[in-house]
């Protein structure tokens, strides 16, 4: 399914903004966390700390009247009401309590951004009074309130009410104002250079958590360092679990001004980060049945110098024991995340590393950590879980790197990685010692550990090999037991028993085969594979995982088509177990090649992966790949309990903010079913409109994405330059208005959410010499005005369809003028199903 770590990306506020309830942070052996009455061991930790439970102070109580706090793309008002102010955090005041009568207005600044709000709140703007709010800032947001305050004489009644819940919401933004305010702590030896000041980033933050007086508890983020720097959400408790629903987020800045965000993770966002990790080198012990005892080393290049503070991402389960940078001792902070929000549900956590000195651009640093703790468990006989498999280590996201790999274990287990193995040996201790070295450049890596069975096969020069166990995990789904019913259908006392539970070791071959072939059909179509070989490993669970040369691969994937029916899963569900295996592979190019630029184009990685294997199934069995196909539109078509449709939670382009409280699977469903509907859209209106005489061996659809993978093998695409490439391959009859662009389909189609229906009206057929004039008119129904879509047209001749062309539905109604064969008296709007249109 997805080839990502976690799964999802998220966006940087939930990263920075939604942290910390309770914030573990250590230097050394020497932990601490908010509340404890142990002195801290240094300034870091004495900072953080602080920052994290910050009261507030009676002599900063005010009268508040007609007072705005303005941000780029937000503006709040503080009517009428009382206003305390924290107390000071090393000279700076960080934030505030509001309680009286306000208001915020936010406008989301697109149709996307609109409708994302409209769903979330009921309507297309944020125009909310609130009753209370707390305020957490980096600025002098205190001191251009101040002169427009009148003080109170008696402020500690104020705090005595509501200091208690300005500490508890102080937590929360504790690790987003260290990383600002780490830039004045005492300096030390090492980097950059202590003679000089350090570079004065365009660093502002402000949160504000309300209390709505419809809506209830929200958040707005103006933070200039992030990606996107507007942000509101919610926290939200649905059925289906807890959800951190994005209301609306966006960039005030272009695309080319937001390229370099000061501590962005490069992969979770897709900008150019302010340190690459060139390389990592990790030594692991591994100790089933639990855990892992690790130092990894990276080599970072700095790109933008000027602070002190950066994150890395790490497991919550592993803790942090040292951090060295060229040898010598830094501080760090390693926090959980906050319950609910995306970054929780992932497993994820964040460790700020405080360097000496702020660092310089260009300046290469060796960071070296040491960490442990619970990332296994057993899931049945030989099979374990690695849980956080993209966390294990120390990064900030996917971004390509190279790896080497060294791994302990006992020798009773076999352990697949991602990369080369270079050398297998017995250690003086009796531990197995493997060693596995990428090949090239990978944005992630991982390990898989169990008492598998192998089995292999070939692709070429590609080596295949399959891992699984002989058994199941003990959470699979079982088989029934079959009634025996006499003639007369009444039931007999004796049953037949359950089938015996399904062997994942005598399908490894079936497996590897299946994999095989689809490197070999996308390798025709795609490119060479991008690596030497590929191990596909058994894992528990539902979901399964393709990582460069590794492929994480559910137990359900090793069922043969019989335990399928044993276990009563449906045929459509048989096909989407029968898609896997290729989806998977199909990720090797897709995903772990060419990467994603940020949340909102991950959908491509998905839907290629997903499409690919979609066309390998359309060879095989075509009847299967038109059903799931339509099982993918009435997926998008169902509603869920409030009455609206599965298709109204928003366009491909939001991402894993999809997922929310009223679609818990929105993400998988639109990136998965609208995305893979894209794709075969663009590949079907490409294939028709290309004229005979300059028709190839292959496909345009599929010249194109070999395009694709040979210009952006290791690098990250956009949604637009992906189509720009499709742009190369347009056939003249896809050029809207004559230009050769596919903006319109950018446009309507990817940032859209419709379903239309076509229809025709008013046909007429005029014989002339030789050929028969139709015109009518095309309806596009249930679509807004501007979208634009080209519609094939066909007539019946002795009973065979044959296309007439397509026609550029541009708005409800559009004229349709064409010349058919003589005779033509029926016309018919896209029989063959190349359009995600509503069933008729």
């Amino acid at each position: 399914m997805t080839n990502v770590p976690g799964p999802k990306t998220q966006i940087w506020q939930l990263l920075l903004c939604l942290l910390v309830l309770v914030a573990t942070c250590a230097t050394g052996q020497n932990p601490a966390v908010p509340g404890n009455t142990a002195v801290p061991a240094n300034p870091a930790e004495k900072l953080f700390l602080a920052l994290g439970r910050v009261s507030l102070d009676p002599s900063r109580v005010f009268h508040a009247r007609d007072v705005s706090i303005d941000r780029a793309g937000f503006h709040i008002s503080l009517d009428d009401g009382e206003i305390g102010f924290t107390a000071d955090v090393d000279g700076h005041v960080t934030g505030a309590f509001f309680q009286g009568e306000g208001e915020i207005l936010l406008t989301p600044p697109n149709q996307a951004e609109r409708a994302s709000m409209m769903l979330q709140t009921g309507a297309a703007i944020l125009e909310e009074r609130f009753s209370s709010a707390y305020f957490r800032f980096n600025d002098k947001t205190f001191a251009e309130l101040q002169p427009s305050l009148n003080a109170l004489s008696d402020g500690q009644n104020f705090v005595t009410q509501w200091n208690p819940v300005a500490l508890n919401l102080s937590e929360a933004d504790a690790l987003r104002l260290f990383v600002t305010f780490s830039e004045e702590l005492p300096s030390g030896q090492g980097h950059g250079d202590p003679a000089s000041k350090p570079t004065q980033l365009d660093d502002r933050f402000l949160h504000a958590r309300m209390q709505g007086t419809s809506k209830g508890t929200f958040d707005v983020y103006f933070d200039s360092n992030a990606p996107e720097q507007v942000m509101a959400g919610q926290l939200k408790t649905a059925d289906a679990g807890t959800f951190y629903n994005v209301w609306t987020s966006y960039s005030l800045l272009k695309k080319s001004d937001s390229s370099s965000t000061a501590n962005a993770i490069a992969s979770e966002e897709g900008r150019s980060s302010a340190i690459d990790i060139n390389a990592f080198k990790i030594r692991a012990e591994i100790k089933p049945p639990t855990s892992i005892e690790a130092e990894a080393t990276l080599q970072l290049h700095v790109r933008k110098g000027g602070q002190r503070t950066f994150l890395f991402e790490l497991a919550r389960s592993l803790v942090v024991k040292e951090v060295d940078a060229d040898g010598q001792p830094v501080q760090f902070i390693h926090n959980p995340a906050l319950e609910g929000t995306q970054l929780a549900r992932r497993g994820n956590d964040l460790v700020a590393v405080v360097f000496p000195q702020a660092v310089m651009a260009g300046e290469q640093i060796q960071l070296h950590f040491i960490y442990g703790g619970d990332v296994l468990a057993v899931a049945g006989p030989g099979l374990l879980y690695v849980g956080e498999r993209g966390t294990w280590y120390p990064n900030r996201g996917l971004a390509m790197s190279s790896f080497e790999l060294e791994f302990h274990y006992p020798p009773d287990w076999t352990l697949v990685a991602t990369g080369k193995r270079v050398d297998e040996s017995l250690t003086t201790s009796g531990q197995e010692m493997s060693r596995w070295v990428s090949e090239r450049p990978i944005p992630v890596a991982g390990f898989n550990l169990g008492k598998y069975q192998r089995e292999e096969a070939r692709a070429g020069n590609v080596i295949v090999g399959a891992y699984a166990t002989k058994a199941v995990e003990r959470t699979f789904p079982k088989g029934h037991a079959s009634v025996i019913q006499s003639p007369d259908k009444s039931e007999l006392p004796s049953v037949i028993p359950a089938p015996p539970p399904p062997s994942p070791a005598r399908n490894a071959q079936e497996v590897a085969q299946a994999s095989a072939s689809a490197i070999d059909f996308f390798s025709q179509r795609f490119g060479p594979y991008p690596f030497t070989h590929l191990d596909l490993t058994q894992m528990p669970g539902n979901l399964s995982q393709g990582w460069p040369g590794l492929i994480f691969l559910s137990s359900l994937s090793f069922l043969t088509a019989n335990e399928e029916s044993a276990l009563r899963i449906s045929s459509v569900a048989q096909s989407e177990i029968q898609l896997i295996i290729g989806h998977e592979t199909a990720h090797q190019w897709w995903g772990d090649s060419v990467l994603w630029n940020d949340y909102r184009d991950q959908w491509l990685s998905e839907a290629l992966a997903n499409y690919s294997s979609l066309m390998l199934m359309e060879e095989q069995q075509p009847q299967q790949f038109h059903k799931l196909l339509e099982q993918y539109r009435d997926d998008l078509l169902e509603k869920n309990s409030s009455g609206a449709a599965l298709m109204e939670d928003g366009p491909v382009s939001l991402g894993t903010r999809l997922s929310c409280s009223q679609f818990p699977n929105g993400y998988e469903a639109i990136s998965y079913g609208r995305g893979t509907w894209l794709l075969h859209m663009l590949r079907y209106m490409m294939k028709d409109s290309e004229p005979a005489e300059e028709q190839q061996n292959d496909e345009p659809f599929v010249r194109a994405l070999r395009r694709v993978a040979s210009q952006y093998a290791g690098k990250a695409i956009t949604t637009r330059l992906f189509l720009r490439t499709m742009e190369d391959e347009l056939p003249k009859p896809l050029w809207f208005e004559g230009h050769r662009s596919l903006d319109w389909f950018y446009q309507g189609w990817v940032e859209g959410t419709a379903i239309p229906h076509y229809e025709l009206k008013g046909m007429k057929f005029v014989d002339g010499e030789g050929s028969t004039t139709v015109t009518g008119v095309l309806l596009q129904k249930d679509a807004p005005d501007d979208l634009v879509t080209p519609v094939p047209l066909y007539t019946v001749r002795e009973s065979k369809l044959m296309m007439l062309g397509r026609v550029f539905a541009d708005g409800p109604e559009t004229a349709i003028h064409l010349r058919a064969p003589l005779g033509t008296r029926k016309v018919v709007v896209d029989p063959n199903q190349t359009l995600l249109t509503r069933a008729k």
